[in-house]
Formats: C-alpha cells, sequence, structure tokens
C-alpha cells in the first residue's frame, strides 16, 4: 500500500465505527497502511462503500458495511462478518458521533436523546458487541471522546453529557475486562483542520485565529495526530495502558492560553 511505513499492524484486524468520513476514517487509513486489515462501519451504504475505496485503492485491505451504531443488532451482524472475512479483531475504534449548537431550553427532548444515542449508547454496543468477537489476550479497544466530556460548555449539554459517558465508561470497561486482557481507552481531540466540525465552528479566518488564541500550542491539530494516537495504543507499545483518556489537544485542556479568564 502506497505510504506502508514499518507495518506495526501487519497480520492484525481492526474495526472502525463512524468512518465514512473526517478523523475516524483518517485513522481507518492510518491503520491500513501499517499493514492491518480494516472492516469499517457508518450509517450510509455508499459513504462508507467509497471510504473504503480509498483504502484499497492504495492496496491495502478494507469493506465497508452500513450499519447504525444505535442499533445493537446491526453492528453485531458487521462484527460477525468481518471475523468471517479477516478473523478475530485485534483494535476497535468507536468513533461514531453526532452534534448540533443549542442551548438547553432551545433543545428538544429527542435531540438531547439523539446525541446521547450516537456517542454514548453507540460507543457502548460498538464495545459490548465487539467482546466475544476479540483477539484476546492482547486485544485494544479506543473510543473517541471529547473536551467536552470534562469541561463544561455552553449550548453543549447533551455532548458534554454524551461524552462524560463514554470517559466513566471507558474506565469501567478498562477495569472489567482487563482480567481478559482486552485494554480500553478513549482519545479526546482538540481543535482538527480539515474537519467538518472545526469549519462550523470557525468558519472564518477571523474566528479561526480566536480559537487558535486560546490554545497552548497556538494551532490545530491534524487527523494523523488523532491517528497516530490511536496506532500508538493499538500496540505493544502502550501494552500497560489501560483505562487511560488521552488528549491530543494541543493543551486544549489547560485552559485559555490567550491570558482571559476561562475558556470556552
Amino acid at each position: 500500500m502506497s505510504g506502508l511505513k514499518d507495518g506495526l499492524l501487519k497480520g492484525k484486524v481492526a474495526f472502525v465505527a463512524g468512518a465514512s468520513s473526517g478523523i475516524n476514517l483518517g485513522i481507518a487509513q492510518h491503520f491500513a497502511r501499517h499493514g492491518a486489515k480494516v472492516a469499517l462501519i457508518s450509517r450510509s451504504a455508499d459513504k462508507i462503500a467509497a471510504a473504503a475505496e480509498t483504502i484499497t485503492a492504495e492496496g491495502g485491505e478494507a469493506f465497508g458495511q452500513a450499519a447504525d451504531v444505535r442499533d445493537y443488532a446491526a453492528v453485531d451482524a458487521a462484527l460477525k462478518a468481518a471475523v468471517e472475512r479477516y478473523g478475530k479483531i485485534d483494535v476497535v475504534l468507536s468513533g461514531a458521533a453526532g452534534n448540533f449548537v443549542a442551548p438547553a431550553l432551545g433543545m428538544s427532548a429527542n435531540g438531547f436523546k439523539t446525541v446521547v444515542d450516537i456517542d454514548l449508547i453507540g460507543t457502548f454496543n460498538v464495545l459490548r458487541a465487539s467482546f466475544e468477537h476479540l483477539n484476546r489476550p492482547g486485544a485494544s479497544l479506543i473510543s473517541i471522546t471529547a473536551g467536552q466530556a470534562v469541561r463544561p460548555s455552553m449550548y453543549q449539554a447533551h455532548v458534554c453529557a454524551a461524552k462524560a459517558g463514554i470517559n466513566m465508561l471507558t474506565k469501567c470497561l478498562a477495569m472489567e475486562w482487563g482480567p481478559e486482557g482486552v485494554r480500553v481507552n478513549a482519545i479526546s481531540p482538540g481543535p482538527i483542520a480539515d474537519t467538518e466540525g472545526m469549519r462550523r465552528l470557525a468558519p472564518t479566518p477571523e474566528a479561526e485565529h480566536a480559537i487558535k488564541s486560546r490554545i497552548a500550542l497556538r494551532d490545530y491539530g491534524s487527523k494523523l495526530d488523532i491517528a497516530e494516537a490511536a496506532l500508538y495504543l493499538s500496540t505493544d507499545s502502550a501494552k500497560y495502558i489501560t483505562g487511560t483518556i488521552l488528549n491530543v489537544d494541543g493543551g486544549s485542556e489547560l485552559g485559555d492560553a490567550s491570558g482571559r479568564a476561562g475558556f470556552g
């Protein structure tokens, strides 16, 4: 495959949920470049097929399946299909997410529930359904969380609640599944360039500058930064790391680095 490095995941099987675009697709592509066979899921059959094609077009092994992470049976069926094609799963990445900006009083109960269902329930479904299909001991489970899990943010009550749940779920499953040789961690990205989220949050150069001025490293991260963190957590280099929320955020979690009081 074009761009193959040192095959850190050669012979491994990875299952990536929410992989039709953005950070999660970048992770799936990075896994494949390091030798993994990658099974992808997302809600849209067309989008996930196109995502898999970005990997196979470069010589990697991947296939996509349409499955909604809110549907446990659909996720389980997709995992079974992945195992049938590639064998037991070594790495699971759960990253499906939903978001919109709204005050709590301007949000319907269904809107709140939708985000919690995709982010938190979806993460539980992917991790729980994967357990019997894991190549264990030695499997690595990774979720994508966000800074809102620990930083209250106006107009993000739904996301803050869902991501806080992911963080605690990560720690609980790490404790329960550690004796089986299964590591469970999460990655909390900061502002990442060339993503739909940042295009919405910072649609102008002025808005982008304002956000960057509040980050310790004064810049956005890249999708590769997150993919490299996921790769690390998937290898033996991280074999003694579990129950960890890894901030890959340029220091965003430290607070407002512009000198103003507060952050967010």
